[in-house]
């Protein structure tokens, strides 16, 4: 552990530093590793792309501010399975360390970014509810498909530029001062004002849903005492609870997977970790990825709308396997038969 606190500059900034942040030192943790980043990587993919294609795909879908926030989030889950797995696998798995200092500064500014959108992209959706539960006659007003690309775009550009202040000179290289002794290069100042911000987030997605639940109860006892009033405005609310309900378990899935990373990192500003905790940090470190597989089974399970579009996809699916398999040679063959069919009767006749 001590040699990877080498205080000359040109040391803590050589390639042959990167390996003392390689922890996994036995082979059956690299298989699991790799078991898992290969697993939930695949499904985080499959899934994400399958939430991205029934959003668009579907007319009435995709013209919802809504779904838009909840597209970004599949989006920036994709990204971030994709970026990280290969990162992280071919760093810690296969040992990769010949790649130069502005490379892995790319690699972790692209894992930053997709995760940082998709805990921003959660916090949008959290907003957007909240404005839907709490002014629902305002609603359209307010949150418009306008304003909910622009706030899409400030959100992307935002995480990008807070994700790239390392490899633009905010890295213990360039400062020569302390670095991460979780992430290569890696300033313990920035690491420490990158918690600060991602805790900000969490902080404000908490308030928000519990305005969001507060609001939900309201709505459930209103809709208690006035079952009499059947309408548009019920339904309308018992949409509203039910989204509301599904991304609180989509924050709970978040809290749950993304604790034990930020606690370790929060640990790494503060203290010394020990080669045990980094070994725990990277395995830690897929449950980022498990929450980014877990939400779009939430998403089918809880939105109707999408569950509709999926059993609609599926449907037509099945049409088609069940479709006779008839190629053009056989098809034309056929309708030759019933001409000879007919031709035969009228000469019948």
């Amino acid at each position: 552990m001590d040699s990877c606190r080498i205080p000359a500059n040109a040391s803590k900034c050589s390639g042959t530093t990167m390996e003392c942040f390689m922890v996994l030192s036995t082979q059956a943790q690299k298989i699991s590793i790799g078991i898992l980043c290969g697993l939930f990587g695949t499904m985080c993919v499959f899934e994400n792309s399958l939430v991205l294609y029934l959003i668009f795909s579907s007319p009435g879908i995709r013209k919802k501010p809504s779904y838009l926030f909840i597209g970004s989030l599949a989006l920036a889950d994709i990204l971030a399975s994709v970026i990280f797995v290969c990162s992280f696998v071919n760093f810690h798995v296969f040992n990769e360390a010949g790649f130069s200092k502005e490379v892995f500064l790319l690699q972790l500014g692209g894992v930053n970014t997709s995760f940082s959108a998709s805990l921003s992209s959660l916090l949008l959706t959290a907003l957007d509810r909240y404005l839907s539960i709490s002014r629902p006659s305002e609603y359209k007003l307010l949150m418009t498909r306008k304003r909910a690309w622009t706030a899409l775009a400030v959100l992307w550009v935002t995480c990008a530029t807070i994700a790239g202040l390392p490899l633009l000179g905010w890295n213990c290289c360039t400062l020569d001062s302390s670095c991460s002794e979780l992430f290569p290069f890696v300033d313990d100042n920035y690491l420490s004002g990158w918690l600060c911000w991602v805790v900000v987030l969490l902080g404000c997605i908490v308030c928000a849903y519990a305005h969001v639940l507060w609001r939900a109860r309201q709505h459930v006892a209103y809709m208690e005492q006035h079952q009499a009033q059947a309408g548009k405005q019920t339904s309308r609310m018992r949409m509203d609870v039910m989204l509301a309900k599904t991304l609180v378990m989509v924050l709970a899935v978040l809290m749950l997977c993304w604790s034990p990373v930020l606690v370790l990192m929060i640990y790494s500003v503060f203290g010394r970790l020990s080669d045990r905790l980094r070994k725990v940090f990277a395995f830690c470190s897929t449950l980022c990825l498990l929450n980014s597989m877990v939400n779009p089974i939430i998403y089918a399970l809880r939105s109707k709308e999408l569950f509709s579009s999926l059993r609609r996809v599926l449907s037509h699916f099945r049409r088609q396997l069940k479709a006779p398999e008839e190629s053009p040679e056989a098809e034309s063959s056929h309708k030759s038969s019933v001409i000879e069919t007919v031709c035969e009767d009228t000469h019948t006749v």
